[in-house]
C-alpha cells in the first residue's frame, strides 16, 4: 500500500513537472509568423501571453535605462557635458515612457478591449524603440542596449499594431474612454 502512494504520488509530480516544461511558450518568432499569415484571429492564450512577452521588454527596457543612467552619470564613457544633458533628456522621457507602457498593460489585462490604453501603449513602445535605436547608434552605448532595440521595434509595429490594436479597432465593442489619471487637484477660482 505505501509502495502504491509513492508510485502515484512520483507519477502527479511528473505530469505538473511535465505540465510546466511543456506549458505554451510563444517566442518572436512565432509573433511574425502569425503577422505573415493574413488570419489575425488570437486566443485568450496568446493575447495574454503577447502582453506578458511585452511587459518582458519594458522590464528589459528599465534594466538598460538604470544601466545608461548609471554609465552616464558616474562618468564611465567620455561624453561631454552638452551631450550627456542631452542623453539625460532623452533618458527621462524613457522613464516616462517605460512607466506609462507598464500602467498601460496592467490596464489592458483587466480590460483587454480599452482601446485608448493599446493605443497609448503602442505610442510608448515605439518612443522606446525609436529612443533605442538612436543610443544603439552611439558606439558608447550600442553594448548596453544590443540587440534590444531592433527587437523592441518588431513588438510594437509589426506584432503589437497588427495582432492587436487594429482588431482592436476594428471591433464594435470597445471601451473608447481614456483611462483615469492620477489624483487631481481641484482649481481654485482666483477672488
Amino acid at each position: 500500500m505505501r509502495c502504491r502512494k509513492i508510485f502515484f504520488t512520483e507519477i502527479i509530480l511528473f505530469f505538473c513537472l511535465a505540465y510546466i516544461c511543456f506549458a505554451e511558450d510563444y517566442p518572436l518568432q512565432y509573433f511574425l509568423t502569425k503577422v505573415s499569415s493574413q488570419t489575425n484571429e488570437f486566443t485568450k492564450n496568446e493575447r495574454e501571453e503577447l502582453l506578458n512577452r511585452i511587459d518582458e521588454i519594458f522590464q528589459q527596457a528599465q534594466q538598460i535605462h538604470s544601466k545608461l543612467i548609471q554609465t552616464i552619470q558616474t562618468g564611465e564613457m567620455e561624453i561631454r557635458y552638452q551631450e550627456g544633458k542631452f542623453w539625460m533628456s532623452k533618458l527621462e522621457e524613457d522613464k516616462g515612457s517605460i512607466e506609462n507602457g507598464i500602467q498601460q498593460l496592467k490596464l489592458l489585462r483587466e480590460k483587454p478591449t480599452h482601446l485608448v490604453a493599446s493605443i497609448t501603449l503602442y505610442k510608448s513602445l515605439k518612443d522606446l524603440s525609436s529612443n533605442f535605436n538612436a543610443y544603439n547608434n552611439m558606439p558608447s552605448f550600442s553594448a548596453l542596449v544590443g540587440d534590444h532595440a531592433p527587437e523592441m521595434e518588431l513588438w510594437a509595429d509589426p506584432i503589437f499594431y497588427k495582432l492587436y490594436l487594429l482588431p482592436l479597432a476594428k471591433m464594435k465593442d470597445v471601451e473608447k474612454t481614456p483611462p483615469p489619471k492620477g489624483k487631481t487637484v481641484p482649481k481654485l477660482k482666483k477672488p
